[in-house]
């Protein structure tokens, strides 16, 4: 598999930084390349974006990523992904300003293009 295979978009579940493991959002991530092959990546959530930076090696995806929160505030963290196939990444994360006791969760799937229709 190849950075490559991994552009496209992906309906995410998640779990925030806290004690329990159930899921708290969901959304989409969007997954493209730069001019040096290295990711770009876009989440919506609601109606919060989210964008960030990384790269792939051995199945792994690393993204850095940040948002401006409700309170103006930027907040950062990094998110690491097994990328099971071209279509399944199974990741955790973590905030800077989260809860240092736990980790996020996300599980994403590949949208495929006649999701988009309906």
């Amino acid at each position: 598999m190849t950075i490559q295979d991994l552009v496209g978009s992906y309906s995410i579940q998640g779990s925030n930084q806290e004690e329990t493991d159930s899921v708290s959002y969901h959304g989409i991530l969007t997954l493209s390349l730069d001019e040096n092959n290295r990711i770009i990546a876009q989440w919506i959530i609601g109606d919060h974006l989210q964008n960030g930076t990384g790269f792939y090696k051995n199945h792994i995806l690393v993204i850095n990523f940040n948002y401006e929160g409700d309170d103006h505030k930027i907040y950062k963290g990094v998110a690491v992904y097994r990328c099971l196939n071209k279509d399944i990444l199974d990741g955790f994360w973590s905030e800077k300003h989260g809860n240092p006791l736990y980790l996020g969760s996300e599980y994403c799937v590949r949208l495929q293009h006649s999701e988009f229709l309906h």
